[in-house]
């Protein structure tokens, strides 16, 4: 009974800190969402592209610019590690993972080259989190304001966007990239556009997080990737996915209860290093359970069949 309440205790204290980073990171989470399901184009150009815009938003703020010019330029950074992708996947006939694999590796010395060492401070330089008149500045109300806002925003920019001509174009390409050239549609730009989308939303995470932790680091996006799919899954499983907004809010409903499920097991005791373990386990049974249900389901029809007999 006490393991419990100690439990419930320390999991309700981090709620407000785990959905403050969860709103965060549900950026991430839509960079691998859009490439993997509105294009076809399973992609891991995110992992590099996080730290990416973290790295160019804590070089920004250190120069004294401004934090909106800071994740403006961490968007632009993500946006070309994005294309550079999709163009080398497109240009060179190169699989889109291998093509994720390399970029990734490259942006990490292009990070390094940007910080000039291997983590930088920004602690002390101004936040859009320290615009939030009603709230303390750095504490997690005002970056779930913020965060909610810029979020809400982008649900709803995308949401237009991929019920637009445009967006509708995008869409068939992954669905069925030879039947939309058929129809006229430009299948590079539609691929480099949506590809670089996604990259400049991992970059926008990155730069969010290093404005709300106060330090950029070249090693801040490892392990990003399984984690943002483990959101997807969750969030697919919750909301769906059969129609473009259900889609659209996935990535986001999916990141709030992952990171609350990670907030209770690390309320519950268990060790940090465990929860990469406990994540890919994870994954792997999201992944798998259509299959089981499948086999589950036909197994039970051949029972029902043989006692017919």
């Amino acid at each position: 009974m006490d393991f419990l309440q100690t439990t419930l205790t320390s999991f309700i204290a981090l709620i407000p800190v785990t959905l403050a980073q969860s709103l965060i990171l549900g950026f991430v989470v839509a960079g691998i969402m859009i490439p993997f399901r509105m294009l076809s184009f399973p992609d891991l150009t995110s992992e590099g592209a996080f730290p990416l815009g973290g790295c160019v938003c804590g070089v920004a703020l250190a120069a004294g610019l401004s934090p909106v010019t800071s994740i403006g330029l961490a968007l632009l950074f993500g946006f070309i590690a994005g294309c550079c992708t999709a163009f080398i996947h497109l240009r060179f006939r190169i699989h889109t993972l291998l093509a994720g694999i390399l970029v990734m590796t490259m942006l990490y010395s292009v990070n390094l080259r940007i910080m000039g060492r291997s983590n930088l401070s920004v602690f002390g330089s101004t936040t859009i989190f320290d615009w939030v008149p009603f709230a303390q500045p750095g504490f997690p109300v005002a970056k779930i304001v913020v965060v909610g806002a810029i979020s809400l925003l982008v649900f709803l920019l995308l949401n237009f966007f991929f019920t637009t001509e445009k967006g509708t174009a995008v869409r068939a390409v992954g669905a069925n990239p030879a039947m939309a050239e058929a129809q006229g549609i430009n299948v590079w730009a539609a691929t480099i556009g949506g590809v670089g989308l996604a990259g400049g939303f991992s970059a926008l995470s990155g730069a969010l997080m290093v404005q709300s932790q106060g330090f950029a680091d070249v090693n801040m996006g490892l392990g990003i990737l399984i984690n943002g799919l483990a959101a997807l899954m969750i969030g697919e499983a919750i909301v769906g996915k059969k129609t473009v907004w259900r889609q659209l809010l996935a990535p986001f409903a999916g990141a709030i209860v992952y990171y609350q499920l990670v907030s209770l097991c690390l309320a519950a005791g268990m060790p940090p290093p465990d929860l990469k373990l406990a994540t890919g386990a994870f994954v792997l049974l999201m992944l798998a359970l259509p299959t089981l249900r499948g086999a589950g389901g036909r197994q039970a029809a051949a029972a029902r069949e043989s006692f017919r007999e």
